[in-house]
């Protein structure tokens, strides 16, 4: 563009892979939010200050684990309610419920999502005597389930790798860990990797798009086996970025 001088008006900085929106006013709903992986998200989250709503079947079970979360955290801001008003009246929805009852859920959720950033972080896991083990759903993944159940949504996949454990500690102050974030929008992706950051010690890494979310679903299989046979609770760390 030229000015009227006929000078050319520098181009904007190109955005780098750092540079991330602030989130820090959204609200954020919590599908399986009174579960253990749903509650310790919940929790980080209002930690951090952000607004959030624990959703469940019960929204009197919904209200009853946020007031303890409220009351932990100090935030005021954290409700709870039923599934459908959670996800009518979030920006930003996290699906944590689980995987036997991901689809039904969703699927009852069309509308109510709509629009609305999607964080899928549900894991499609089997248990026998040798431990635990990878599910592939037909779609591909549950990320790639939840796309397909939800046309107008915009559908990310995140938090898969984070323990409850840790998450629930109120005596750990910072989960240091790496948040692999995919999805096909960027905006959206980059909205996730704000929020992960918004918690302290975590990271929010882009790690692809939504067809490469099954082995980001499946590790978890393989962490579980670390985490029992080191009586840990490991997490991933991404080097050199």
């Amino acid at each position: 563009m030229s000015t009227p001088e006929g000078s050319t008006t520098p181009a904007a900085p190109a955005r780098g892979p750092h540079d991330l929106p602030d989130v820090s006013g959204l609200v954020v709903g919590v599908l399986g939010g009174t579960g253990p992986q749903g509650r310790g998200l919940a929790y980080r989250l209002a930690k951090a200050g952000q607004q959030v709503v624990i959703g469940s079947r019960s929204a009197e079970r919904a209200q009853e684990k946020a007031d303890e979360v409220g009351h932990a955290t100090g935030n005021a801001n954290c409700r709870g309610a039923d599934n459908a008003t959670t996800a009518a009246t979030s920006d930003i929805v996290i699906v944590a419920v689980p995987w036997e009852g991901h689809a039904e859920l969703l699927a009852s959720l069309r509308s109510e999502l709509a629009g609305k950033i999607v964080v899928d972080c549900v894991n499609p896991l089997g248990f026998d005597k040798q431990g635990a083990y990878a599910l592939k759903p037909e779609e591909g993944s549950a990320a790639q389930q939840a796309a397909a159940l939800l046309p107008d949504s915009r559908v990310t996949a995140a938090f898969h790798h984070l323990s409850a454990v840790l998450l629930l500690d109120q005596s750990v102050d910072r989960v240091e860990i790496d948040v692999l974030v995919l999805g096909e929008e960027r905006a959206a992706t980059d909205a996730v990797q704000a929020l992960a950051e918004r918690m302290p010690g975590m990271r929010g890494v882009f790690a692809g798009r939504l067809r490469n979310a099954h082995q980001v679903e499946s590790l978890v299989a393989n962490l579980i086996s670390v985490n029992r046979r080191y009586k840990a609770h490991a997490g991933l760390r991404v080097t050199d970025i």
